[in-house]
This record gives structure tokens, sequence and C-alpha cells, in this order.
């Protein structure tokens, strides 16, 4: 049994009165994790211990911060045997999944170290006579990171990454679906040398998530709020957040639609279309929900997917599933609903929908149709959806019929007609010729609509993380009636 505990000022603190929680075996039942279950004054506790330790850890200089979490980096990959075998066993995701995982991680604390000099100054242009205009960078002061748990190495580390190398301090909200998994993630990055206070970890039972959350967006110190999750939830921290005035950056739900154009290599894109609607069993924002293919090659495409997704069924009797575990019950029978629904509404299904607990096989459904659950909803597991469509100016009326806009794909040999295609789809992220699960921490990621605005990633998250101060200068007191 897994015991995860809050880090506060850089020491493992227990809730008051030694509260915990438990977070139990998908397979077993058993409890696999007492966790502390901090209320909303050991929250704000984290908040001050991360306030205190903001004046030193931003006036380091940039190399001393970047050095500290290029470490961070190297220890995530000596533990990432210990790192699978807890999200195993807390979350069910299979190892692949944990090592794609860390790689990203890894990826994204690189790419924060590179970005720790962007704090400071630099003249501007367009002063008037007399007058320096200067324009300084500095830290927005301490910011709230909520992590998820489906990605719990990667978007944990995303959450405080850039925020840490811009001198910021930190504090890290868990997700109550894997409290070890993110305390460990945490302790790896302070034993790789970060001063006490600069990152901190809150763990709360589910029924308390509320108050704490509300409590740290709601402290003074706190000037930045940063979430990855459902958009239900990412409304309910934007409100939060606005009723504070507090800046808050949101990745949210998906919806990615991949559009399979009629000159596309159908063999490599039922490869590529595969990865994406199944990969850690769907249970990724950026999954592809929907296949809009157009009907001169719905049949044959259809027919290769089958063949793509037969090959990665798992022998779910034996609890073998190569992408691992559906989060719990409540997700296996909302698939199931979903599957359902289509079904009775006049779609097909070409494979799959056998579950076993929390194993389902991959599954594809053609024929979907608006007026379905699984055309509207985000599925969040190993389900995708066919969408014949008549041509390209169909297909991408179809990719752009849902509230979300974080991820797409369009599949075409003519990238002259795939780009105008891509170019025309609502989506943060457009990938020609790839899969929708697809990350690199150097360039900007988010979503448009309801998925969510502002971006990690890339030097686009200097903005989200920093304040810019503007500074005139000069030499002797004076007042420009045109420039007061």
């Amino acid at each position: 049994m897994f015991v995860a505990r809050g880090i506060v000022g850089g020491a493992a603190v227990s809730a008051l009165e030694e509260r915990v929680y438990e977070r139990r075996d998908l397979v077993t039942g058993a409890v696999l994790t007492l966790a502390a279950a901090f209320g909303v004054s050991e929250a704000e506790t984290a908040a001050d211990a991360a306030a205190g330790a903001f004046p030193r850890w931003s006036a380091l200089k940039p190399c001393e911060r970047a050095a500290l979490l290029l470490r961070g980096a190297d220890l995530l990959q000596e533990r990432v045997e210990t790192l699978c075998a807890i999200n195993a066993r807390e979350v069910g995701a299979a190892p692949d999944w944990i090592r794609f995982n860390v790689e990203i991680a890894q990826a994204t604390l690189r790419q924060a170290a590179s970005l720790a000099d962007a704090i400071g100054e630099e003249n501007a242009h367009g002063a008037p006579p007399g007058v320096r205009y200067r324009l300084i960078r500095r830290p927005a002061g301490v910011v709230l990171g909520l992590a998820p748990w489906n990605a719990a190495v990667a978007l944990a580390v995303r959450a405080v990454a850039a925020p840490l190398a811009l001198g910021n301090t930190v504090v890290l909200k868990g997700s109550e679906l894997c409290p070890k998994m993110h305390e460990t993630v945490v302790q790896t990055l302070i034993d790789a040398g970060l001063p006490d206070g600069v990152l901190n970890f809150v763990s709360n039972a589910p029924e308390d998530a509320h108050d704490v959350v509300d409590a740290l967006i709601a402290h003074p110190a706190v000037r930045r709020v940063n979430f990855t999750g459902s958009t239900r939830v990412g409304r309910q921290i934007a409100a939060s957040a606005a009723r504070h005035l507090k800046r808050c950056l949101l990745e949210l739900s998906g919806k990615a639609s991949s559009v399979v154009l009629a000159d596309a290599d159908l063999d490599a894109t039922a490869k590529s279309v595969a990865h994406g609607a199944f990969f850690n069993q769907g249970q990724v924002c950026m999954s592809t929900d929907r296949i809009v293919v157009e009907e001169a090659v719905a049949d044959t495409f259809a027919a290769k997917l089958r063949a793509e997704a037969e090959r990665l069924r798992g022998d779910i009797l034996s609890r073998h599933a190569p992408f691992g575990h559906i989060i719990g019950p409540d997700a296996v029978a909302r698939l199931r609903g979903l599957v359902d629904d289509a079904l009775a509404k006049g779609a097909v299904l070409v494979t799959g929908g056998e579950n076993a607990g929390t194993l389902m096989q991959p599954t594809i459904i053609d024929h979907v149709a608006y007026g379905m659950r699984i055309y509207e909803e985000e599925i969040f597991g190993p389900v995708v959806g066919i969408v014949r469509v008549a041509d390209a100016d169909e297909a991408v009326t179809v990719a752009n019929d849902t509230e979300y806009g974080l991820a797409a794909a369009v599949f075409g040999r003519d990238l002259v007609r795939a780009r105008a295609v891509a170019r025309r789809i609502e989506a943060g992220a457009v990938h020609i010729n790839g899969t929708t699960v697809c990350d690199d921490p150097a360039m900007p990621y988010g979503g448009m609509k309801a998925s969510g605005y502002g971006r990690f990633g890339g030097r686009a998250v200097v903005e989200e993380f920093t304040e810019i101060q503007w500074m005139t200068e000069r030499e002797e007191p004076f007042v420009d009636c045109q420039h007061v």
C-alpha cells in the first residue's frame, strides 16, 4: 500500500488530525493509497510557503534555475520504473504510456530551462526626446497548478516547469485519482535541488476539492492559475479566478477529428488514426474521437482501420490490454452508454465493444451521425466513430461542428489541398498526415472555443507566467503635456 503526503516548505506533511482518504485498486477494490486529505487551512499554508520562498527564488540567476530543472529531467529518467509501477496501480496505465509521459516531461523541463533568461529588461523604441523607455519582464509570483490523472507525469511537470523557470514559486494540487504519482513527481523535482518552499504539493479528498481550490485561488499570494482537465471543471476554475481577478491558463476537453481525404495513403492513415484513438485507452484530451472520411474511400478505410484495431486487441479476460485500463467503472458505464446510444440510432459496430471490468477492447462505430451522443460528446475512452461525408467542404463542416477545438488531423497525399483543409479547422493544433496525439513542448499548445484559452509550451508560455512593466526614465523631472 502506498502512503502519499503533502509537501510544504520542502517537508513531507500530513493533514491536520492525520486525515486521509483512500484510493482503491481498479481491479481488486483493495485500498491502494492512503493520501493526505488537506483542508483549506493546510492548503493556505502551502501557498504561504510558496510566497515565503518567492523573493529568493526569483532573485536567482536564470542559469541557476535552469540547471536545477535540467537535473530534474535527468532524475525523472532515473526513476522511470518507479513511476511506471505507481501509475500502473493508481490509474491502470500501461508502461509504454508512462515512458512516453516521462519523455515529454523531460522535454518540457529542458524547454522551460531554455526560457529562464526571458526574465530581465530591454530598451524600447519610440520614446520622445530626453526620455528612455524600458520594458521589464518579471515573475508573476505564486502560481497554482492543477494537474489531471490521465497523463500524470507529463501534465504535472507542465503545470510547474515554465513557472519555475521564469522565477515563480508553485503550489501543485494533485489529482485525487493519483496522489502518490503526483507526490512522487514533485519529490523528484525537489530532490533535484529546488530550495524549500519553491515547489509545494497539496492533496485532498474528492469531496474537499472545491473548497481547497477556491481557497488557493483566493490566496493573496497566488497570481496565476493553470488547469488541465475537463471543460466542466475548467468553467468553475475560470469563474473563481475571475472573481479574484486572477489570470488563468486552461487546457480543457477535446473532440478531435481526423479528416481522411480520398487521396490519403489509407494503410498509413489507419495506423496513425488507430494510435490517435486508442493510445492510453483513448484517455487523452487530444485523442481522435471522430474520423471524418470522404465517402469514396470510406468502406476501404473502415476495413483497414478494423484490421489495425483488432491487431491492438488484448486478452481482457486474463486482465491484459496493451493500452491499460479505463479509469473506473463509472467511466466504463458511460462509454457503453455512448456505444449503445449510437447503435440504437442506426450506427454500425465495426469491431470491439467488449469489456471485462475496466478493460475494454478498441471499438469502432461506423455511420455515426448528428443526433447521436457519440457525435457530440467527448469520448475519453477506446471508442472512435466514423462519420462519412461527400467531400472536403462537408468534412470541414463536420470537424468544426463541436463546441471544442483542441486538436485535429488531416490525411491526404496532396499537401496543398490537405493544408487548405487544415487551415479551415477550428483547433489549436492541426496535424497533416500525423496523429492527433502529438505534443512538442517547444510549440505553443492549447485550445479554441470550449477547449480553453492560453498556451503552454514554446515562448508563448512566457506571457502566461510573467508580468511586464513599462518604465520611463528622464534625467530631470519634467511634465510633458503630450507624454505625461
